[in-house]
C-alpha cells in the first residue's frame, strides 16, 4: 500500500465541508460518499498513543461536522483505497494458487463496535471482514485476512483492479445482507452488513487511521515504514 502511513499530503493537509466522493487531504486515501453528513477530512500530526509509539507520525482523520440524523437507504460513506493491477500480481487471483492475503491498520474512533472492510474487485467480486474497535479515543491494531479467490484474475496493467472499503456509514441498501466470508459476485446489501452504528449520525463522531500493510498470507507483521522520499515518488 502506497502511503499507508499516511505522510504524503499533496493536495492539501485538511478539507472542510466533504459531502461527496473525492480525494481530500492525505495522498491515496480516497472518500467514498453520498447522503452521509458533512466532514473534515485531514492529515492528523500524532503527539502520542500507542500508534505513535509504533513509529507513526501521521493518520487520516475523519470527523463528521454536520450529523445525518436520518439514514437514507442509499446512504453511503466508507475509506477507499484503490490498487492498480500491476501491484496484485503476486496475489495469482484467479488461478488455482491464489493467496490469502492480510491488511492490517492502526484505528482510532470515538465509537466503539463492529466495523467492517471489504475487498471488491473489477471482477464485480466481493468479500468482507470485521474489526472491532474496543476503547473510544484510543489507537489500536486491526487486520482482516482475505482468503484466496480462484476466480477473476487482475489484469497485469494499471487499471483499477481492487478497492479496499473501510465503511463509516451506511443505509439498507449496503445492510441488509451478511457480510461474505468468502468471494461472491458483488452483492451491495453485503458491502456493509456487520456494520453496527452510523458515523454519521452525530457531530461527536471522529475515525482516524494509520499503518496500512497489505500481505500475503494470514499473519500481520509489523509495517514496513519507509522514508518521505520513497513515499512521495511513489504518489507521484
Amino acid at each position: 500500500i502506497i502511503n499507508g502511513a499516511m505522510q504524503v499530503a499533496q493536495r492539501t493537509t485538511s478539507t472542510t465541508g466533504v459531502t461527496s466522493s473525492g480525494y481530500y487531504a492525505t495522498d491515496r486515501m480516497r472518500v467514498s460518499m453520498g447522503d452521509s453528513g458533512t466532514w473534515t477530512v485531514a492529515q492528523e500530526a500524532l503527539s502520542s498513543g500507542a500508534a505513535k509509539e509504533a513509529g507513526f507520525s501521521m493518520a487520516t482523520r475523519f470527523d463528521c461536522t454536520t450529523a445525518d440524523a436520518s439514514v437514507a437507504s442509499d446512504s453511503y460513506m466508507y475509506m477507499q483505497y484503490k490498487f492498480e493491477g500491476l501491484d496484485l500480481q503476486g496475489l495469482a487471483k484467479g488461478t488455482s494458487g491464489a493467496n490469502t492475503f492480510t491488511v492490517s491498520f492502526w484505528i482510532k474512533s470515538s465509537t466503539t463496535g463492529v466495523y467492517q472492510l471489504t475487498a471488491r474487485d473489477a471482477n464485480s467480486r466481493c468479500c468482507g471482514g470485521t474489526y472491532t474497535i474496543s476503547v473510544a479515543d484510543t489507537w489500536e491494531k486491526k487486520s482482516v485476512t482475505f482468503p484466496a479467490d480462484t476466480s477473476g484474475v487482475c489484469a497485469n496493467d494499471n487499471s483499477g483492479e481492487l478497492d479496499l472499503e473501510w465503511w463509516l456509514a451506511a443505509g439498507t441498501d449496503y445492510t441488509s445482507g451478511t457480510t461474505p466470508a468468502a468471494w461472491e459476485t458483488t452483492s451491495n446489501p453485503d458491502r456493509a452488513a456487520s456494520l453496527s452504528h452510523q458515523m454519521s449520525s452525530a457531530t461527536s463522531k471522529d475515525w482516524a487511521i494509520t499503518g496500512l500493510k497489505m500481505e500475503l498470507g494470514s499473519t500481520a507483521t509489523d509495517y514496513d515504514h519507509r522514508r518521505y522520499a520513497e513515499e512521495l515518488s511513489a504518489c507521484q
